[in-house]
C-alpha cells in the first residue's frame, strides 16, 4: 500500500449476503514493532479503504522506524484485505480490534496505559469510532476523516463498516442518487450526496466527545475522495459544542487527499506535547 487513500475501486466487484457475516469476521492482522527501551507508549496505525496492513508494509518502514526512534512502540493493524482476515470492509469488529490492542499492550516493553491511534481516510473513521467507545485509548490522530460512519465497501453497501458488541454501528446509507457518481468514480460527489440526508447523519455521527484524550484532525482542502474538510469542521464543531475537556486541533492540508500525509512533523509535535513518552 502506498497511501492511506480511501479507494472504492472494488465497489462493484463483490456481493455480500444480507443474512451472513463476511468470512473471517473478527479476524484481525496485527503486527507489533517495538524498540529496545522499556515503558514504550503504544501507537496503533490503520490504513484506509484500500485494505491490507499499511503500517507493516515496506513503504511505511521509514515512518514506522521514526516512531520507534522517538520512543513509541507501533502496532500495525490490517482489518480487511489480508490473507488471514475478511477480504471486504464489511462489518469489521471494533471489539476484535480492541482486543488486539490490549494484547499488544501486555508486551513487557510496552506501556499498555498509553495508547494512541492513528488512521487515514476510512482508517480515520475507524479510529474515531474505536476511541469514542474504549476509554483506555488516550490520544487520536485522524487524517482526512469523516464525522459519521458510512457503509461497508461491498456491492450492495447495505451494511455498516463496523460492529460493536455484536451490533452494526449506525451508518449513513447509500441511495440511488449516488449511482452516477460512483460509476464515474466521482467519490467526492457520492459521499457529499449521502450526507445531505440530515436525519441519517444525526443517527450516524461519531460521538467524538467521548474520546478520553487529545485529538488531532488533519483534513485536505482539495480532497477529491470525500469532503474531509467539511467533515472535519463538523467534528471540531461537535467537540466545541460538547465542551470537550481535552486538547484538540485541526490542520488543513493545502492539497488533495494524499497531501494530508505531508504533516508527519506536526503529528510528532502533537504526540510529543500531548502524548509524552515518559
Amino acid at each position: 500500500m502506498k497511501t492511506v487513500i480511501f479507494c472504492l475501486a472494488m465497489l462493484f466487484t463483490h456481493i455480500t449476503s444480507a443474512a451472513n457475516l463476511p468470512d473471517k469476521h473478527g479476524a484481525i492482522d496485527a503486527q507489533l514493532f517495538v524498540g529496545k527501551n522499556e515503558n514504550q507508549p503504544l501507537v496503533v496505525g490503520f490504513g484506509g479503504g484500500e485494505g491490507g496492513n499499511a503500517w507493516a508494509s515496506d513503504y511505511w518502514e521509514k515512518t514506522r522506524d521514526e516512531f520507534l526512534d522517538q520512543g513509541y512502540a507501533l502496532l500495525a493493524i490490517g482489518y480487511f484485505g489480508m490473507p488471514n482476515t475478511s477480504q471486504l470492509l464489511d462489518r469489521v469488529s471494533l471489539d476484535a480490534i480492541y482486543q488486539e490492542i490490549i494484547k499488544a499492550g501486555k508486551n513487557p516493553l510496552v506501556n499498555g496505559n498509553k495508547i494512541a491511534l492513528i488512521g487515514g481516510s476510512k482508517g480515520a473513521e475507524l479510529v474515531l469510532n474505536l476511541a469514542s467507545r474504549f476509554p483506555t485509548i488516550t490520544a487520536v490522530i485522524a487524517i482526512v476523516p469523516s464525522h459519521v460512519s458510512f457503509p461497508g465497501i461491498t456491492y450492495t453497501m447495505e451494511h455498516s463498516s463496523w460492529t460493536f458488541e455484536g451490533e452494526e454501528v449506525p451508518f449513513v446509507p447509500a441511495n440511488e442518487r449516488i449511482i452516477p457518481a460512483v460509476l464515474t468514480r466521482d467519490l467526492h460527489t457520492a459521499f457529499s450526496i449521502m450526507i445531505e440526508d440530515k436525519d441519517w447523519v444525526e443517527k450516524a455521527r461519531i460521538e467524538v466527545e467521548k474520546i478520553n484524550g487529545p485529538v488531532m484532525i488533519i483534513s485536505a482542502r482539495e480532497d477529491e475522495m470525500w469532503p474531509s474538510l467539511m467533515m472535519s469542521e463538523q467534528l471540531i464543531e461537535r467537540l466545541e459544542q460538547k465542551k470537550f475537556p481535552h486538547h484538540y486541533e485541526h490542520i488543513i492540508a493545502e492539497g488533495d487527499h494524499a497531501s494530508s500525509l505531508n504533516h508527519f512533523s506536526d503529528i510528532f509535535t502533537f504526540l510529543k506535547k500531548h502524548f509524552k513518552t515518559r
